[in-house]
């Protein structure tokens, strides 16, 4: 049975309040290190697609012309979607930040960061997209990209942030889940209609840096 180290919420108590210490230490990392950004956008993606996918052309061509267009882009400095990202950001010298988070496996960071964050605690992490993005690209993915697109939509949602341009990309992949949160969500009145305008699905990259050139302006 594998130790419960490894389980790093399981192992806060009371007992071991110094934890705390190490959260904070990240927070304080976190704001120090990426206090100077402006203008960044977050791409969120899968680890798990290789480089001769279309898909991950698609992105590095997307965050290069994030960067033509004025843009940072933010990943989580891991392999897969998010090294498309990184690479296409410094490909043409812009700002390519990764927040690398330690996992048990997919841990290994990308090779084309020059700002760089490392985390234990992803909801450390995840304040840190929040708070230097200024958009936000959710590329196909697992639970990991899920769990961030949901992060920012219920924080614009009950308007915890300013609201954000969330682009979701590629039809194919996305519609069927925003048809399921109509059928079932909004249709039942846990949600509404209208929330749902907080997204956006779109299949280029020219589509999606035009759409946050209109809403983001530098």
């Amino acid at each position: 049975m594998p130790s419960s180290k490894q389980y790093v919420i399981d192992s806060l108590s009371i007992k071991e309040s110094w934890r705390l210490f190490k959260i904070m230490s990240e927070l304080v990392d976190g704001f120090e290190t990426l206090s100077e950004l402006e203008q960044c956008v977050s791409i969120f993606g899968s680890a798990r697609v290789a480089p001769d996918s279309p898909l991950y052309k698609e992105t590095e061509t997307l965050a290069r012309m994030l960067v033509e267009a004025g843009y940072g882009v933010i990943t989580g400095g891991g392999p897969g979607l998010m090294e498309a990202g990184n690479k296409g950001a410094a490909s043409v010298n812009g700002t390519s930040v990764g927040l690398h988070i330690h996992l048990p496996m997919e841990q290994h960071t990308n090779n084309y960061m020059n700002v760089r964050c490392n985390f234990r605690y992803f909801f450390v992490r995840k304040l840190m997209f929040i708070k230097y993005a200024m958009a936000y690209v959710v590329m196909p993915g697992g639970i990991g990209t899920l769990d961030e697109l949901t992060e920012a939509f219920v924080l614009t949602q009950t308007n915890r942030i300013k609201p954000f341009p969330i682009i979701l990309y590629k039809s194919e992949f996305w519609s069927g889940l925003l048809d399921w949160v109509r059928d079932q969500m909004v249709s039942g009145g846990y949600i509404s209609e209208k929330e749902l305008d907080l997204i956006t699905i779109m299949d280029t990259p020219e589509e999606v840096v035009a759409h946050i050139k209109k809403h983001v302006i530098i």
